[in-house]
């Protein structure tokens, strides 16, 4: 569809809604087809000898969605987070249950910081426990549930109350939840028990260097996403009751912390996420009035005063729909922006920095990661296509 025949259609369904009767309203459209569903869980080493890794999970957490959400059709995804040390640390495990708002996933991923650590054997055991049993996991046998388990140091074996990973990994089974080993590094120790973990798993082992092993991917391209990226978070318009209000703006502060503390690399790789069909979900949230009037979720008539956000609430009703249209079509100009800057940047990337690394690239944690993603989400019928996203 082109941006013009876009905008004209949103334009019309907002127009229409001041009357109340929002495109869709009179003649529903069949129920699409359920999209798939990943669930992916990042079990993440936090100890000192990790730093290059944490960094490199910072820089590439939106490039793995990305690469998550090129499966055909396009899947609901959701990640989470399990943070682990040791016992002794300033924490053995922190964990983020599984969301679909990646901005506040990744506001949790850039809080963890390298430190502790340093006896080698680290809590494992501990850490793979909770993310098989205390993490919200669907029921859906048709969701591809996974965890990458990212460390570089073997599991303690000496904690009497630990429940060890044998028993973890076969209640991971149980659920339909594949587990895949990640080693940084060559510590010798550690390999046999990662490659025992992905095999109980029904996953697969490979190792990267300490640092992560992944693709740098800073592009000319970046600073110019990053800035269309901010400008197309301002035509969210919130409505809906004040609790709900609050949450998204909370949702709008957020997205102002990783704008002024992730390097331009990471914010472009979100933009790229966000204009997907799967990253949707991160970038309305819920209760978007822009988006909700376009597709005929509701009409503004329907919408109380109260549940408008404050410079709405004094407009006339066409001053509202003129308003909200300005916002679509703003909205409608940046896609087309970001997905054209998208392109190029992904081009760039391909023709100069994947050429540069040569056959390192092929064995980099961007390209390991999509081979056991592609491999694991066909079982499931989910299809991906195109390699890994930087």
């Amino acid at each position: 569809m082109k941006i013009s025949t876009a905008i004209k259609s949103i334009g019309l369904g907002l127009v229409l809604a001041v009357t109340g009767t929002a495109r869709g309203k009179e003649a529903p459209e069949p129920a699409a087809s359920p999209r798939p569903r990943i669930e992916a869980v990042f079990v993440l080493d936090t100890t000192g000898s990790m730093r290059g890794l944490i960094k490199a999970a910072q820089e590439k957490i939106w490039s793995i969605a990305s690469t998550l959400c090129q499966a055909r059709p396009a899947p609901e995804l959701e990640i989470g987070l399990v943070g682990y040390r040791d016992r002794g640390d300033q924490y053995v495990t922190r964990v983020t249950q599984l969301s679909s708002d990646l901005d506040r996933v990744y506001a949790d991923l850039m809080a963890f910081q390298a430190q502790g650590g340093g006896d080698s054997p680290e809590s494992v055991n501990q850490a793979l426990h909770e993310a098989v049993t205390g993490i919200g996991w669907s029921q859906d046998n048709s969701t591809y549930r996974v965890i990458f388990l990212v460390g570089d140091c073997p599991p303690h074996m000496d904690y009497q109350d630990d429940v060890r990973y044998p028993e973890s990994c076969r209640l991971a089974a149980e659920q339909g939840i594949v587990v895949n080993t990640i080693q940084c590094g060559s510590h010798g120790p550690t390999t046999p028990i990662w490659a025992e973990i992905a095999s109980l798993g029904s996953g697969v082992f490979f190792q990267v260097e300490q640092s992560g092993g992944a693709v740098e991917a800073a592009t000319p391209y970046d600073v110019k996403l990053a800035d269309l990226s901010r400008q197309l978070d301002s035509t969210r318009v919130f409505y809906g009751t004040a609790e709900v209000r609050e949450s998204q703006e909370e949702r709008v502060a957020l997205a102002g912390r990783i704008y002024a503390e992730a390097p331009a690399a990471a914010v472009a790789q979100r933009a790229v996420f966000n204009e997907s069909e799967s990253g949707k979900c991160n970038f309305l949230g819920i209760k978007e009035l822009v988006n909700d009037l376009a597709d005929g979720t509701v009409s503004l008539a329907e919408v109380n005063d109260d549940e408008l956000p404050s410079p709405l609430r004094t407009m006339e009703p066409a001053e509202r729909a003129a308003y909200l249209n300005e916002k679509a079509e703003e909205r409608g100009r940046l896609q087309e922006q970001i997905r054209d800057l998208s392109k190029k940047r992904q081009d760039y990337i391909r023709e100069e920095i994947v050429r540069r690394a040569g056959a390192g690239a092929s064995s980099s944690l961007d390209h390991q990661l999509y081979a056991a993603i592609s491999a694991q989400a066909a079982v499931k019928g989910i299809k991906c296509e195109g390699g890994p996203v930087y």
